[in-house]
């Protein structure tokens, strides 16, 4: 690896080192908020979860970035009368989630679950990122019947899956990730508990930032032209920085060419419209062969472009090896690891620089902060995804306000893709800063008057 290669830890000179009330936040989430209300434990409102249920809205009308996304919007509610929501469907599918929840979650404390549902770091999964899906009810790796994970253990929470009875984790290495019934659960319930001691979940989990610096992410355009007006219109609405998603890489007119040559013709032509000092990445999402992605990973050096995201499949660890140090520029990995084990396998091998994450796949709030402290522990930057819906924003946002080694907010661009009437939308203020929630939980409440609006159904 070039000892050129520089982390933007260094580039912001943000301090270092995992918090202690971060680590006692994921210790023990319902002590940490306790103390953050200046109450007992036992104080807090009796959060035992009396119903489960589904919103499903109609979505037909409204750009969905996440093509598996289904309108279908989980609701846990406590005897306190604390409502917590999730998005469902946000990477793959999964369904049944009632089937799944009320034999779990009904009766039992979020003070008792939150702490152990997602309390794992996960086996190694050893399918595909569009593979069959832990903990799905009756379908998936660690679904009834089906071969468990490493030490014999199923789909944790999954009905005939491995774990506690009634869904819950044991402690240790128990369990396969990705798991998106446990995951929506868990970050239902850390809603709840933010609501409970009103406060914003960043909070608890001993964020102080107050606000983020945003970049612009773009859409896949379908040719090479596109992008300058993209990119200039994203710089004069005062984002401090560009991501390209690379497109079909072909010119308007002319014959077909191979798409990596637009994409480097795209590279070059972006980075003159913006100037020199504009912050600017690539990411192909997994798209290149070693070949492609070290002509293109040569042309982003020379560029000087921030950083290489996903290049080339993530389960090349061998060629990301061979890419990280050919390149000067960091490598941005992780969206298709699925385990903590996973993050160290590849941070161990020098195939990432900088630890990236959805939180759907490594189990919910509680997984991401343990991937992020895992980074962190080796002064690597963690840096979530932001890309989905508004609550999937809102989630990836407290990840990115509590960590101390996260930097960036992603906004899909526009960011009106991202908007839905029944929630806040997320914007970039004058500076370029996306403004940390103010309300409790995840911060961005459910209007239900416009989410009436379009309902189709309630799922109970």
């Amino acid at each position: 690896m070039s000892d050129r290669k520089q982390s933007r830890r260094e580039f912001f000179g943000a301090s270092a080192g995992l918090t202690t009330a971060v680590a006692s936040a994921l210790a023990d989430p319902p002590l940490a908020a306790a103390q953050q209300a200046g109450v007992k434990r036992a104080d807090l409102p009796d959060l035992t979860i009396k119903e489960v249920k589904v919103y499903v809205a109609d979505l037909s009308n409204f750009r969905r970035l996440n093509s598996s996304e289904t309108g279908e919007i989980v609701s846990v509610v406590t005897n306190s009368g604390h409502e917590g929501n999730y998005t469902i469907g946000n990477r793959g599918l999964t369904p049944n989630w009632l089937e799944w929840a009320k034999p779990t979650l009904l009766g039992k404390n979020v003070i008792d679950l939150l702490p152990t549902i997602t309390a794992t770091t996960g086996t190694k999964e050893t399918f595909g990122f569009s593979g069959g899906r832990s903990g799905a009810p009756g379908g998936g790796r660690g679904a009834a019947g089906g071969a468990g994970a490493a030490g014999g253990t199923g789909g944790r929470g999954a009905p005939g899956g491995g774990g506690a009875p009634g869904g819950m984790a044991t402690p240790g290495r128990s369990g396969t990730w990705p798991n998106y019934y446990t995951a929506a659960a868990e970050i239902c319930m850390w809603d709840i508990l933010g609501k409970a001691v009103n406060r914003p979940i960043y909070k608890l989990l001993g964020g102080t930032k107050d606000r983020v610096m945003a970049y612009a992410s773009s859409q896949h355009l379908p040719n090479v032209e596109d992008y300058i007006a993209d990119v200039l219109s994203a710089k004069e609405q005062g984002y401090k920085g560009y991501k390209i998603h690379p497109g079909g890489g072909q010119n308007r007119t002319g014959p077909p060419i191979p798409a990596y040559f637009g994409h480097i013709e795209e590279i070059r032509t972006i980075r003159k419209a913006v100037g020199d000092d504009f912050v600017l990445a690539h990411d192909p999402v997994q798209r290149y062969n070693l070949f492609e992605a070290l002509k293109v990973g040569r042309v982003l050096d020379d560029l000087n472009y921030a950083w290489f995201e996903d290049p080339i499949p993530s389960t090349d660890i061998e060629g990301l090896v061979e890419l990280n140090r050919a390149l000067d520029l960091p490598l941005h990995i992780g969206e298709f690891l699925f385990s903590i084990s996973d993050f160290a396998e590849y941070i161990r091998r020098g195939a990432l620089d900088v630890a990236r994450l959805i939180a759907d796949n490594v189990g919910g709030i509680s997984g991401s902060m343990r991937v992020g402290a895992l980074a962190d522990a080796f002064n690597l930057e963690c840096t979530p995804h932001n890309w989905g819906n508004p609550t999937d924003l809102a989630v990836h946002f407290h990840l990115e306000l509590a960590m101390p080694n996260a930097y960036w907010f992603e906004m899909p661009h526009p960011a009106t893709a991202v908007d839905r009437p029944y929630q806040a939308k997320f914007r970039v203020d004058t500076d370029g800063y996306v403004l940390a929630p103010t309300e409790p939980g995840l911060g961005y409440p459910i209007d239900h008057d416009a989410l009436d609006k379009i309902m189709k159904r309630v799922d109970r």
